[in-house]
């Protein structure tokens, strides 16, 4: 590299890291833990960031892809993403105790699939398919929903009745990207509802839209996020979209190539919606060794939100499941 050290910044977005649904999801997990002892088993990871998973892990989380993996008589927690109806039947049958950690965000548009499904409307969901805030939201109205995974999928949508269709999308994605697939929609479909308010969450929204700011003068972006972590990918595709050179998503600062900082002058760093900010203070460490210590901070948001933790917390759930499980045991 040939530029001095004087001349290497990085620029630092602002907000960034974890965002008021994540933080509850986490500190519910701790607090059940603190409360309830290990284990306490976790449907799917809490939240998607490998970093998270494997400390909650070390202090006693148990996870599970499927609710018939937890021992009948425990405690079992929803992740941030959400669950379909059937999850909790499940656990009902299990005799398991359970924690609703699911985003009240996400809640909100499980809340409105509810209600345009009862108004017998067909419900568009802009989404990735496969991923858990899908499944779970489409499980609220499986007879109404169809998935539309981008704006190819548009030609192969077929309604009932175009007079009554809305569109509702999954919280992560990226925000322009959704817009174009709600055009495609609304060209196809021009009396297309809209959902009363985004459900884009405001934390994707808000971390987008620094990394927008900051792209264009970034020639690197670094996003500190996992790859199962949708909100986190889409800041790479969002970064180059904006100018940036080159765009890459690690776990750890030790995943960065020293390749990449050649004749770099200015990088961007920022971080998912599920990352802890101790990943993103290492990963400067990494570049200050490397000459890039003038940090500039880059704000597009304030951000002041926070979600009260599940009210499940509030109750004894061993003396709950203990109970669920000796029923079970009487009535046979």
């Amino acid at each position: 590299m040939t530029a001095t050290t004087g001349s290497r910044r990085v620029l630092l977005a602002a907000p960034r890291g974890y965002c008021a649904g994540v933080d509850r999801a986490v500190i519910a997990v701790e607090k059940a833990l603190e409360q309830y002892g290990a284990p306490i088993y976790v449907r799917h990871e809490i939240v998607h960031n490998k970093y998270v998973v494997q400390t909650l892990e070390r202090k006693g989380a148990v996870f599970v892809e499927r609710t018939e993996e937890v021992p009948e008589g425990a405690i079992v927690m929803f992740s941030a993403h959400g669950v379909a109806p059937t999850v909790h039947e499940e656990a009902e049958r299990g005799k398991l105790a359970t924690i609703d950690a699911t985003c009240p965000l996400v809640t909100k548009v499980h809340k409105e699939a509810i209600r345009y499904a009862n108004d017998d409307f067909d419900i568009l969901l802009i989404g990735h398919e496969g991923h858990e805030e899908v499944i779970g939201t489409s499980g609220e109205a499986p007879d109404h929903i169809t998935l539309v995974d981008g704006p190819e999928d548009v030609d192969k949508v077929e309604v009932r009745d175009p007079s009554k269709v809305v569109w509702l999308s999954q919280t992560t994605l990226s925000v322009d990207e959704t817009m174009e697939t709600v055009d495609a929609l609304k060209t196809k479909f021009p009396g297309l509802v809209s959902p009363p308010s985004d459900d884009i969450c405001y934390a994707t929204q808000n971390r987008q839209l620094a990394v927008k700011q900051m792209g264009a003068e970034s020639e690197l972006v670094i996003v500190v996020g996992s790859r199962n972590s949708s909100n986190s990918v889409r800041l790479v595709e969002v970064a180059k979209l904006a100018g940036a050179k080159d765009a890459h998503l690690v776990d750890y600062a030790s995943e960065i190539d020293e390749a990449w900082l050649e004749g770099v002058t200015t990088v961007g760093v920022t971080s998912g919606a599920s990352v802890p900010d101790v990943l993103v203070e290492e990963v400067l460490e990494y570049l200050a060794q490397r000459g890039f210590a003038d940090v500039e901070i880059v704000k597009a948001a304030e951000e002041s939100i926070t979600f009260s933790l599940p009210k499940e917390l509030r109750r004894d759930l061993r003396a709950e499941a203990a109970a669920l499980l000796e029923g079970s045991r009487v009535g046979k």
